[in-house]
């Protein structure tokens, strides 16, 4: 596991973790996460985080249809074709089939996907910086990079002292 020094700002109150928040992205010092009882809103704006999740979806989506599509008509025109009463082969009644297989392969791989990206397979141990951050804290967590020197360590300090931090930790995480 690969160990890194991390800076923890804790917080007591919501509104002042989003000021902080404002204020660190102002002084371009580059935040990590941010943990809390429950989820905010702000911040996530805030932090800009981006994510290519929905499009995984889609084309998990038209995977599914196209592959839902071409097992139909190979089973209904090309391996078995039946033909009575003049009926056709491929059916309006398989939109219904390619409907629900196709929420079906983007749910499904949507959630494989999310559990391989962000590493969370069963009996795996995620270790939260601060526990106290899942009943009533809010704790901003910066990466101590390599390059960072004593200097830009205590001017992140002062920056989460001075915008209401409780308390400011170094973790090994």
């Amino acid at each position: 596991m690969n160990n890194k020094n991390q800076i923890l700002g804790v917080f007591d109150d919501p509104d002042v973790v989003t000021d902080a928040v404002k204020v660190l992205v102002k002084h371009d010092v580059k935040i990590k996460d941010v943990f809390s009882p429950f989820p905010l809103e702000h911040v996530w704006e805030l932090l800009k985080l981006k994510t290519r999740i929905p499009y995984a979806t889609f084309i998990y989506g038209v995977l599914g249809t196209s592959s839902v599509f071409a097992f139909l008509y190979w089973t209904s025109v090309t391996d078995y074709p039946l033909t009575f009463g003049g009926k056709p082969h491929l059916s309006l009644s398989f939109v219904i089939i390619m409907f629900v297989l196709t929420i079906l392969f983007g749910v499904v791989l949507t959630l494989a996907t999310l559990l391989i990206r962000e590493k969370m397979w069963p009996g795996k141990n995620n270790p939260l910086p601060d526990h106290r951050s899942m009943d009533d804290k809010f704790v901003i967590v910066i990466e101590q990079g390599r390059d960072m020197d004593e200097k830009e360590i205590q001017k992140i300090n002062e920056l989460l002292k001075q915008n209401g931090a409780v308390e400011v930790n170094r973790s090994n995480v």
